[in-house]
């Protein structure tokens, strides 16, 4: 049934192993546990670098972990064609005088299961974006230190819905720096895949059904709440969104913004890539904005 088919495509967790380990990359650190507000215990590592600037890095979804993305176990349609590692860009902020938490959302990696199994495409996760912020706000070492988010695709919706919970983001004057990776809204995406409109609604009406979340809600409403310095990155030739989206999210954003166009090949995943290949410009915005 083309309906359940892509309701597991956009909500079903995939395989998403953590594949590598910080060691790998000659970097100290500790694997962590911390719990969310309704529960989830999270699973991380804290990378040791600077104890008074953290990166936090929230992935992107359903096949993707902390360590980023590897096409094993993905079946015939492929996101990459290699494996996508999240430690190269950690490695660099490390060596840039940063420590980095990087942590496994709810539903993935080695993170335990929300209320419910389906991804909700930030709406729940953001609980887990919070619960990431106040783990280091009141860590021994690094409840002194400033934050900056590195938020990827629906780390960037789930942060995005944190700013809007009663206690969450916004509350926390030590988030000195966001870059934000691709934002990307359900709707959008499915409408870039050619998914016609009454076959969306009756996606997120069976997903609803089954337990899973409103994907129809927008995490754009709570955009404005983000006041502090944002670079928002996205692949041109990205051909699962719609850059009239991600420019109207740039327009909403509430502080000074700055956006970074890139011309990649034609893939969701360059982007993502990219990071790894260019840490650079990622560390020289937190620089500029962490002092």
């Amino acid at each position: 049934m083309i309906t359940k088919y892509l309701a597991d495509m956009m909500t079903k967790s995939g395989q998403s192993p953590v594949f590598e380990t910080p060691e790998q990359y000659g970097l100290q650190y500790q694997d962590v546990t911390f719990a969310t507000k309704d529960g989830v215990t999270l699973s991380g590592w804290l990378i040791e670098g600077s104890s008074d600037k953290v990166i936090i890095q929230s992935h992107f979804g359903v096949q993707c972990s902390r360590a980023g993305y590897t096409p094993e176990g993905k079946g015939m349609i492929k996101l990459h064609k290699q494996n996508i590692s999240f430690l190269r860009q950690a490695k660099h902020l490390v060596e840039q005088g940063y420590s980095v938490l990087m942590y496994d959302l709810r539903n993935h990696g080695n993170s335990g299961q929300g209320i419910n199994e389906y991804i909700a495409w930030g709406c729940e996760e953001a609980k887990d974006v919070v619960a990431a912020v106040d783990f280091i706000s009141t860590h021994p070492t690094y409840q002194d230190s400033q934050i900056g988010l590195l938020s990827i695709c629906m780390g960037t919706s789930s942060t995005s819905f944190a700013y809007g919970l009663e206690n969450g983001l916004q509350n926390y004057s030590n988030i000195k720096a966001l870059i934000s990776v691709q934002p990307l809204r359900y709707l959008d995406y499915m409408s870039a895949m050619g998914v016609p409109d009454f076959l969306t609604k009756r996606v997120n009406k069976y997903n609803m059904k089954r337990g899973g979340a409103d994907l129809s809600g927008s995490f754009f409403d709570f955009v404005g709440n983000i006041k502090v310095p944002t670079l928002v990155i996205q692949n041109e030739n990205d051909p699962w969104t719609k850059l009239d989206a991600v420019a109207e999210y740039f327009d909403l954003l509430g502080g000074d913004k700055e956006m970074l166009m890139l011309r990649l090949d034609k893939s969701r995943a360059a982007a993502y890539e990219w990071l790894g290949t260019s840490p650079q410009y990622l560390s020289e915005f937190f620089d500029k904005h962490m002092r």
